[in-house]
């Protein structure tokens, strides 16, 4: 018996509904009436063993343009996943064995849960096919469940950054790290006064039991991180995966920390790789980049998007390889293992792997670009600024105690958009506030189709 315990409908209204209407509808001003003067939307406090902490207050780091849940609010039994039509792309997935063990992930999931309390454990884990897996978001001030990092001992939480370690590359954990780093800074950077901008407000579900054999999974989210990492047997599934930052460049604690350069630059190889012939069918002129353009963020579960751009099949030898080299840098943040695994399924797909693009191909540009095949969809976002670098509205001001070599006000020198002021679509787009994600369309994502093959044939 897992320790799920179903959310009234108000409960459920108050926790995504009233958030989505704040992003939609108000963008940054409503979502700070919603969630900048809560006393902890996440439920829980800091403690003597988070990592930091402060009372709650401040501007959050929300804004419009699927930052949060969608119009649509899906729930697991309804997912169909991503989509070109509406209509799911048959026999794309099958239960195989991989030869990459999932015993580390495992053992080290089990060690977590071990270390945990039982009201903790109670907290944190849910049914594999329960609803938790679909209810994430990047946004700071969003609700959520499971165990929060800050409100637990180190020693349990060294074991939640054994786990990610298991999962995770290398570059994945320490891309993580820096995220969570940088959330911290950008508290800092507005006064301090936000417990949801700290290191330690990322929160750690499990859905299922960790199993070498039986379906199981986790989630690790808070802002601008949400890893949803599905198990059967030594397949994994590590998608949707969003990661994002606002600043992605500061000095936080002595250490200088810039996210994002591979994804920038494997991006830049390909588009200028391309002929002018080809360009034009890559780059969208009929539309601008605005300041939030992904269309398959938090709440996109269902999302009906179709092909644009040129597709693999128009591309030579060498510039495959460069399309490759782009999606080698998203499934890389998964453990080698499995990514190579990953690699392999997304190269079977390479004629119809569409690649797409809007904005200018400086290297300081702020641009779109999306990747999309029928089992891989990668965008890369570089948005508005909401409450970094701003010269107008919240966040603009230089607070009090600012972290050692923090900018003194304003965009740092040569990034594009300095002064860009309230975020959103109107905003101007600056490559010191980047998302991006990974998804396995036609039912791929959260282990879905597995989950549902598995059930069809093992009981």
């Amino acid at each position: 018996m897992h320790g799920h315990h179903p959310r009234t409908p108000e409960a459920e209204r108050s926790r995504r509904w009233f958030m989505n209407k704040a992003l939609l509808t108000g963008g940054i001003a409503a979502l700070a009436t919603m969630t900048g003067c809560s006393d902890g939307s996440d439920g829980s406090s800091n403690t003597s063993g988070s990592p930091s902490g402060a009372p709650s207050g401040g501007m959050p780091s929300g804004g419009p343009g699927g930052m949060g849940p969608g119009q649509s609010e899906v729930k697991y039994k309804d997912f169909t996943g991503l989509t070109t039509d509406g209509k799911v792309v048959d026999d794309l997935y099958t239960i195989h064995s991989t030869d990459v063990s999932t015993d580390k992930v495992v053992k080290a999931a089990q060690a977590f849960l071990d270390g945990l309390s039982q009201k903790e454990r109670t907290s944190c884990t849910f049914d594999v096919d329960d609803d938790e897996w679909l209810a994430w978001s990047n946004v700071d001030g969003y609700e959520r469940k499971g165990v929060r990092m800050g409100d637990i001992t180190d020693k349990k939480r060294d074991l939640g950054f054994a786990l990610l370690g298991a999962a995770l590359s290398a570059k994945g954990l320490a891309q993580t790290r820096n995220i969570m780093k940088l959330n911290q800074f950008l508290g800092d950077y507005n006064g301090g006064n936000r417990d949801t901008l700290t290191e330690g407000a990322y929160f750690f579900t499990f859905m299922g039991t960790p199993s070498t054999s039986k379906p199981w999974g986790f989630q690790y989210e808070g802002h601008h991180v949400a890893i949803n990492y599905f198990v059967l047997g030594d397949q994994v599934v590590m998608t949707p995966t969003f990661m994002g930052s606002e600043p992605t460049s500061a000095t936080y604690e002595g250490e200088k920390i810039t996210l994002f350069k591979p994804e920038t630059k494997a991006g830049l190889a390909l588009i200028r790789s391309l002929t002018s012939a080809q360009r034009a069918k890559v780059i969208d002129s009929k539309v601008s980049k605005s300041g939030t353009d992904m269309k398959a963020g938090a709440g996109s579960d269902n999302l009906k998007l179709a092909y644009q751009g040129l597709p693999g099949s128009e591309l030579t030898s060498a510039q495959r390889d460069k399309l490759l080299d782009l999606v080698r840098v998203y499934v890389g943040y998964m453990d080698d293992g499995h990514a190579e695994v990953r690699m392999t399924e997304v190269e079977k797909h390479l004629d119809q792997t569409y690649f797409y693009w809007l904005g200018k191909t400086k290297d300081t540009s702020a641009f779109y670009y999306r990747v999309h095949s029928p089992v891989v969809l990668i965008e890369y976002d570089a948005q508005s600024p909401l409450a970094y670098g701003t010269k107008t509205g919240t966040g603009g001001g230089q607070p009090s105690g600012q972290p050692t070599g923090q900018p003194t006000g304003g965009m740092p020198t040569g990034q594009p958009g300095g002064g860009g002021g309230m975020g959103g679509p109107g905003g101007t787009p600056t490559q010191q506030h980047i998302h991006t994600i990974i998804r396995t369309p036609n039912g791929g994502d959260y282990g879905v189709d597995l989950l549902k093959l598995h059930l069809e044939t093992d009981h």
